[in-house]
């Protein structure tokens, strides 16, 4: 039986999916970073770091087909001098020098999780993010995306590997980190949030099991070979929405105050949080239609299933 290997295998993403791959009777291999953090009865190889120079061919022996989940992503605090540099070592560099191993080692299929950030950082009402669009990253993490993206095009056109590029906006499931995270235990610990009146905004997520289906269907789908897809729930909410459905997956009322939007926009200016007031305020949508119509793929749970599923547990 030919294998499976999923990179970043330690990870938010990559764990989960070594874990449901494993469920449907594949054959995975798991490359992490830190040996004994792959997921239980997944035969895992070591990989320290990612780079233009990691050698990859123990990994890739006997594999027919990579998710390649492992990035340097967002870093809160970043301390690196040139922090595009940094970001184009490993998602640039490593990501192609792992794509043309995998080709030279006889890989069919190339699955790369890149980001909705490739297309910017947020949309004119109306107007979603398409596949199609022209690539406008915004900052370094992005531009590394976006480069990886091209320099997988050029290498499939060199040597016949299949690729296939998924760009997720922010994913939601269990034990789901930063801001989202930071909300959902302010719902269940019932703290008041001033987001009450941001009603008019609109952002596409997805939840973590809905995007594992989808890069497990592009593995195996003839169709999916050579093609971007988007993904998300397929609902777009706005933040008071959003904060509202966490609660009742939580079983608890969110506590709204209406501050003006205004107000919050002013608020953020002053500290200098006018990226986090983007994300929270603004609008990022992206339309699914092309994942859709091409791969016959809709997401498997609903927003409402994907809230409760990354929903801390309260203790009885």
């Amino acid at each position: 039986m030919s294998t499976l290997l999923i990179t970043g295998a330690g990870g938010f993403v990559g764990t989960a999916l070594c874990r449901q791959a494993r469920s449907t009777g594949r054959a995975v291999r798991a490359a992490v970073r830190t040996a004994g953090t792959a997921a239980t009865n997944v035969p895992s190889v070591t990989v320290p770091s990612i780079d233009g120079q990691t050698p990859w061919a123990d990994a890739l022996q006997g594999c027919d087909s990579v998710i390649h989940t492992a990035a340097r992503v967002h870093v809160m605090n970043e301390s690196a001098t040139d922090p595009l540099s940094e970001f184009r070592r490993v998602n640039v560099d490593g990501t192609l020098n792992l794509a043309r191993q995998a080709a030279a080692a006889g890989v069919r299929r190339f699955v790369f999780v890149s980001s909705i950030k490739v297309n910017g950082e947020g949309t004119q009402a109306q107007r979603p993010f398409l596949a199609s669009d022209v690539p406008a990253p915004q900052d370094p993490y992005g531009v590394s995306k976006a480069e990886a993206e091209q320099g997988l095009r050029h290498v499939a056109e060199q040597t016949g590997l299949e690729v296939t590029i998924v760009r997720p906006p922010l994913v939601y499931g269990p034990g789901v980190k930063a801001n989202f995270g930071s909300l959902l235990r302010a719902v269940q610990r019932g703290l008041p949030l001033p987001l009450g009146a941001v009603r008019h905004n609109r952002r596409s997520l997805v939840a973590l099991d809905n995007l594992i289906d989808l890069l497990l269907t592009c593995v195996d789908h003839p169709a999916a070979a050579h093609q971007t897809f988007l993904v998300s729930d397929g609902e777009d909410l706005s933040t008071t929405a959003l904060i509202q459905r966490m609660g009742q997956a939580i079983g608890r009322p969110a506590r709204l105050l209406p501050v003006p939007v205004f107000l919050l926009h002013l608020g953020a200016t002053v500290l200098g949080k006018r990226d986090v007031a983007q994300r929270v305020l603004g609008n990022l949508q992206v339309n699914i239609d092309h994942t859709q119509a091409t791969l016959g793929w809709s997401p498997p749970i609903t927003v409402e299933e994907g809230l409760r599923r990354a929903a801390p547990k309260v203790p009885s």
